[in-house]
């Protein structure tokens, strides 16, 4: 059962006002910003701010829980934190499929990834029990990604890549849905759709509630400038096109082998499926 008895509600008004102003003033700073490119530079200084801010709240947590829970948190938020890496490979293939201009990127990412923040409380609210329930959900998730990721490696001239795109953008359109209303909904989506998998993995690590909820924030918070930040990398990925889907490919074989675990598969005609 999970333990929230620890924390008191002085505390937790504290902390989710802290953390709202924080978020407030990203908000604000992503919306004053959006019609400027970021630079490596400014990535780097909010990736090391946001680190060091989740570091700071993991010792002072020492002010009003164990020590015990302290180590949990900081498990927790390096978790969710590695997790993210997925998400981030899948958001610059939403992104630049839906050709989202790159100066506009950063507000979609923002948006997105609050969006995202809400669906994560709901799911930890629910708990580890009925996120369980969904773990079928990786096998369709992780085709998918191994079907864009052939899809990906196929396509090898750009010309066929702008037209088929531009197809689809129309289409977005004659539907009443402009593709950065399509890339919110599918940025938010998709973290959710990883929120299934890290969500359990930080509960088999602690069960206090207030601490899956912070470093799901903390890992959150920091997403955003993560993806400026390896900007150069992601780039040069989806320029090449191979090397993006071979990443893709990998995430969604990595779903995969956790949905058969999932549903207690660990075998297919003698072969052990590995635990990614």
């Amino acid at each position: 059962m999970t333990q929230v008895a620890t924390i008191s509600t002085t505390n937790w008004i504290i902390t989710i006002t802290a953390l709202l102003v924080i978020i407030a003033l990203d908000f604000a700073w992503a919306v004053t910003r959006r019609k400027k490119d970021t630079s490596m530079r400014e990535a780097t200084a909010w990736s090391v701010f946001y680190v060091s801010l989740a570091v700071a709240f993991g010792l002072f947590l020492s002010q009003w829980l164990t020590a015990r829970e302290q180590q949990e948190f900081f498990a927790g938020w390096l978790t969710e934190y590695s997790l993210s890496f997925d998400n981030l490979f899948v958001f610059v293939l939403i992104l630049t499929r839906l050709k989202i201009d790159k100066q506009k990127q950063q507000l979609a990412l923002l948006i997105g990834i609050l969006i995202a923040l809400v669906l994560r409380i709901i799911a930890i609210t629910l708990g580890k029990a009925a996120i369980e329930q969904f773990e079928w959900v990786f096998f369709i998730f992780g085709g998918f990604l191994i079907y864009t990721a052939v899809s990906l490696f196929m396509e090898s001239a750009h010309k066929e890549e702008e037209q088929e795109d531009s197809r689809i953008i129309k289409f977005l359109r004659s539907r009443g849905l402009k593709p950065f209303t399509i890339a919110l909904l599918a940025l938010g989506m998709t973290d959710l759709l990883f929120a299934l998998d890290s969500i359990p993995a930080i509960f088999g690590l602690t069960e206090n509630v207030y601490i899956v909820i912070t470093a799901n924030i903390f890992a959150l918070m920091g997403l955003r400038q993560l993806y400026f930040l390896i900007g150069g990398l992601m780039t040069r990925l989806v320029y090449i096109g191979k090397g993006l889907s071979a990443v893709l490919a990998f995430i969604g074989f990595k779903l995969l082998f956790h949905a058969f675990h999932a549903v207690d598969v660990h075998e297919i005609y003698g072969w052990h499926i590995p635990e990614v």
